[in-house]
């Protein structure tokens, strides 16, 4: 078993990875497992595949669990349906001493992660990631999130899990646009953080995204963690360094809003930030065109779907409402250098509606 440590001083925790690693899922956590009532959260879908036999192994070992199913989507991630979250856990008698189980992608990792920071003014949970994407990116650090109206995630708080189980072997039911789109996030670790990682992409991307259990996968998963591990410890309340995992995802969530969660998948989105970045990374940065064009070369293998009517100006707007906008001022996260980044609070309107319009 791969076993990575979180050494934050007030929270540590672990996260371990292994095929078929929710098979036994009942040992790992049997030292909690102290009467209380536990919780699965999970969506349709999932737990059809995967959280019907959790639960019957959970509770053949005496674990008193009850699930709670969400909405697929980001819908999902309302207020409406944080409610009716809060109403399931008091019917079901939880107390500051449940635990939660989120079993599914990043939108059950951010809601069940959400619910354990403010029911009871905080309890334990466990990250089950089931997509690519959450097993190399939400699911650890801690962040959670809610979507407004206005924009993706505005209202979160970090809470830390008390762990992540990874099994990779989730994955060989995920859709393929889904398992393709999670390379958005993995190809955005290597840019800004390794160069070895971005050059093994250069070579194997397209072998990569063919086979959902190619023996490259799991070494994959383990050093982006390792690498957003290193990050969150060093910055775990997003104050400096953290910030650099917004590559991409300035312009990337305000195109997911504008097109919509369920028709850009967050990956794609990011891929297509990325690509925007890239671009002023070059204008604002030391960011080469050579450079670039690598990235570029890299994700146009995750075959994204095409951009159609896209008005800049919308975009604009949605981008200065983002959370990572500071006083009135959006921080961009560019590029100078393959696994070395800089930040820019200058980029102007003019600049951002001419990357925009490379996107097309």
């Amino acid at each position: 078993m791969r076993k990575v440590d979180v050494q934050l001083k007030n929270h540590p925790y672990s996260i371990w990875i292994e095929n078929g690693i929710t098979g036994y899922l009942s040992e790992i956590l049997s030292e909690n497992n102290n009467g209380q009532k536990w919780i699965l959260i999970s969506q349709k879908t999932i737990f059809e595949k995967f959280g019907k036999l959790i639960l019957k192994q959970l509770k053949d070992s005496k674990y008193f669990i009850e699930p709670i199913l969400i909405q697929d989507g980001e819908a999902g991630k309302s207020f409406s349906s944080i409610k009716e979250i809060y109403n399931k856990l008091i019917s079901f008698s939880c107390d500051r001493n449940s635990i939660i189980l989120a079993l599914g992608g990043g939108v059950v990792g951010d809601v069940a992660g959400f619910i354990a920071a403010t029911f009871m003014r905080g309890i334990a949970y466990y990250q089950i990631p089931t997509t690519l994407l959450a097993m190399v990116d939400s699911s650890i650090g801690g962040k959670t999130g809610i979507n407004l109206p206005q924009g993706k995630n505005l209202v979160g708080v970090i809470w830390q899990p008390k762990g992540v189980i990874i099994d990779p072997e989730l994955l060989i039911s995920l859709p393929q646009r889904e398992f393709c789109s999670a390379f958005g996030e993995i190809i955005k670790y290597s840019v800004i953080l390794d160069s070895k990682l971005f050059k093994i992409l250069e070579k194997k991307i397209e072998d990569l995204l063919k086979i959902k259990s190619n023996k490259y996968l799991i070494d994959i998963i383990e050093n982006c963690v390792k690498l957003k591990v290193d990050i969150v410890v060093a910055d775990e309340r997003e104050n400096g360094q953290r910030k650099i995992l917004n590559f991409g995802h300035t312009i990337g969530h305000a195109l997911e809003k504008y097109y919509g969660f369920d028709k850009l998948r967050h990956g794609e989105a990011v891929a297509y930030g990325m690509l925007a970045a890239g671009q002023l990374s070059v204008e604002y940065a030391s960011f080469s065109v050579e450079k670039l064009n690598k990235l570029k070369q890299i994700i146009i293998k995750l075959s994204l779907p095409k951009l159609k009517d896209l008005d800049p100006e919308q975009i604009l707007k949605y981008i200065r409402n983002d959370k990572k906008t500071n006083l009135g001022k959006t921080i961009f996260v560019l590029l100078d250098d393959i696994g070395s980044t800089s930040f820019n609070e200058h980029i102007t309107d003019k600049s951002i509606k001419n990357v925009l319009g490379l996107l097309l």
